[in-house]
């Protein structure tokens, strides 16, 4: 029954994660490309309405990430210096991908595509990360 906990906080996070990156990998490359072959003012339409429905879901997943990240630090102690180094690098690019993300989202953007492409980046950066950081571990 111990590990129940360790279970869901697990799935939290992956969950969240793949909601982040995934949102951003579509608003990057399927969502950009539908907008070029509308005109312009159709095209900033289309990009504020997704980015309107995509808000909660970024929000939601930004508080589960780090509710299930302050968890997982909190329940494994005893790392290694190179781990700690890692974990850091790891955190200053995840501070990128929500602020990237939270401005993306905001409405009449028009750097919306580069801060996405960027926001998918850096997740997909820091899931790299993430499986070399397991596997010292």
């Amino acid at each position: 029954m111990g590990d129940v906990p360790a279970v869901i906080m697990r799935w939290l996070h992956l969950s969240s994660v793949a909601t982040l990156v995934g949102g951003f990998l579509f608003g990057a490359l399927a969502l950009r490309a539908a907008a070029k072959t509308l005109p312009a003012d159709s095209a900033a339409a289309l990009g504020d309405q997704a980015a309107a429905r995509f808000r909660p879901w970024l929000l939601i997943a930004i508080a589960a990430l780090i509710v299930s990240g302050i968890y997982n630090v909190i329940t494994t102690p005893g790392h290694s210096t190179r781990y700690h180094v890692l974990l850091g690098v790891k955190l200053l690019l995840v501070a990128h991908v929500f602020a990237a993300g939270i401005l993306a989202m905001r409405p009449h953007n028009p750097r919306r595509a580069r801060q996405m492409t960027g926001a998918f980046i850096s997740g997909f950066l820091i899931i790299l990360i993430s499986a070399y950081l397991r596997r010292i571990f």
